[in-house]
């Protein structure tokens, strides 16, 4: 009797013994509630790798400096225009031309990859070079107001200057990279870059053109540091040039005059303090919201030069401390945006690339600001994007392009791959031996 019971009670709990593992079971497997932090930490992170979408606060700074640009250039130059050329839009009409022009500049720069210019790197220099030693020559580039800078070809006129700005940083660019190992050697990372950008600040000095000659040495300077040379090469480099730099302000009557200008413009008022003068006024004039737009009265043929080397000194009397602070807030998004695109690139060469074109951008702002505001001396550097000039805004837009297209970090050309790929499955295939099978 006492069997039967033991069995029955083994019967009877046999299935509650399979209900209560089927039941831990599940408990285990199931997966315990995890944070949001958590869950965040396990994800995949994108690296540098990760393509990337068009930057769209680069293209919304570079259109609205455009924009602002183009309604500066004919605020400015408006009355100017109409009593030299007797139409009031001349100037605005070529900026709009020039500007559409530069649009499909800037989608070029975008669509292109960037590794092209990577091959293309020493043409592209000789080229420029080759076109700055041209305007020595007597005859074949375009003398405006003492200086030499310009090929005109019918009515349209071209800058070589601006091309070589972009010629040097790609040349930089691509042969930092190369020597990235190198770079604390002075004889191999630091002296042949300086002296490639020395003899294209030189042929620049010679049109003459003070402030992009330094321009170009200073992104030079810049770039290097990035890329790991000595600091001590910098400065004594910067040593070694400030003689050639004292001959060139002190032993030049006109640059003399315009530093003297600048420690006392009131005491040269009527003459080589006179643009800067005019410019501080304008700038004082417009108070924190300006006079209005349009209704400035410097560019009454007091503000000379309103629509290129002083149109910021324009926007600070018509706009205010507002719009100043709108277009320093402009370009610092655009200098922030450039790093970031730096930073994230694919290769180096797109790394240095990208911060060449930011230091470029910025610098040259950074001295036009400078200039309006009374802090160095006098120089004609126009506002990049902002200021009237064809070749300029064409070619700034197209920088805009290239540095677009290094912070999208677009995967290699499909024919590159393909090639790379056929190259690759025929080193890796494996050769089939011939097995010969006698027979009787």
């Amino acid at each position: 009797m006492g069997r039967r019971l033991a069995a029955l009670g083994a019967q009877l709990g046999q299935p509650f013994g399979a209900l209560r593992t089927k039941l831990f079971t599940r408990n285990k497997k199931r997966p315990a509630p995890t944070s949001k932090s958590a869950k965040k930490a396990t994800e995949p992170k994108p690296d540098r790798t990760t393509p990337r979408g068009p930057d769209l606060l680069i293209l919304a700074a570079t259109f609205a400096l455009v924009g602002l640009g183009l309604v500066m250039v004919y605020s400015s130059s408006a009355v100017f225009a109409g009593s030299r050329y007797g139409n009031a839009t001349h100037f605005l009409t070529r900026n709009i031309i020039y500007a559409f022009i530069g649009l499909g500049a800037l989608y070029v720069g975008a669509r292109v990859p960037y590794r092209y210019y990577q091959r293309g790197a020493l043409p592209l220099l000789a080229v420029t070079l080759l076109a700055l030693v041209a305007l020595l020559v007597p005859g074949l580039g375009t003398k405006v107001d003492g200086a030499v800078r310009w090929f005109r070809v019918g009515g349209l006129s071209f800058q070589p200057t601006e091309a070589a700005k972009f010629a040097l940083i790609v040349y930089l660019a691509y042969s930092l990279a190369k020597k990235r190992s190198s770079m604390r050697n002075f004889s191999i990372g630091f002296l042949p870059h300086l002296c490639v950008a020395g003899v294209m600040a030189l042929l620049v000095l010679r049109q003459p053109d003070l402030g992009n000659a330094a321009i170009l040495i200073a992104v030079t300077m810049l770039l290097l540091l990035i890329a790991g040379t000595k600091i001590s090469y910098v400065l004594l480099a910067s040593l070694t040039a400030f003689p050639l730099a004292y001959q060139q302000i002190v032993g030049t009557p006109w640059r003399m005059r315009r530093l003297l200008a600048f420690l006392d413009p009131w005491a040269y008022r009527r003459d080589a303090g006179y643009q800067i003068a005019e410019s501080l006024i304008s700038v004082g004039a417009g108070g924190v919201k300006g006079l209005g737009l349009g209704d400035g009265k410097q560019k009454l043929f007091f503000l000379p030069a309103a629509h290129t080397d002083f149109i910021f000194a324009a926007i600070g009397e018509e706009l205010g401390f507002i719009g100043i602070l709108i277009v320093i807030g402009l370009f610092l998004l655009l200098a922030m945006r450039g790093v970031r695109a730096a930073i994230g690139a694919r290769d180096l060469f797109g790394t240095y690339l990208a911060y060449g074109i930011t230091a470029i951008f910025s610098l040259q702002a950074l001295l036009h600001m400078a200039v309006v505001l009374g802090l160095v001396p006098t120089k004609g550097i126009p506002l990049p994007l902002v200021s009237y000039g064809g070749s300029a805004l064409v070619t700034s837009m197209f920088c805009i392009g290239v540095l677009i297209n290094v912070g999208q970090r677009n995967e290699r050309p499909a024919l590159k791959r393909a090639v790379e790929a056929k190259t690759t499955t025929g080193r890796n295939r494996r050769r089939t031996h011939r097995v010969v099978v006698e027979t009787d």
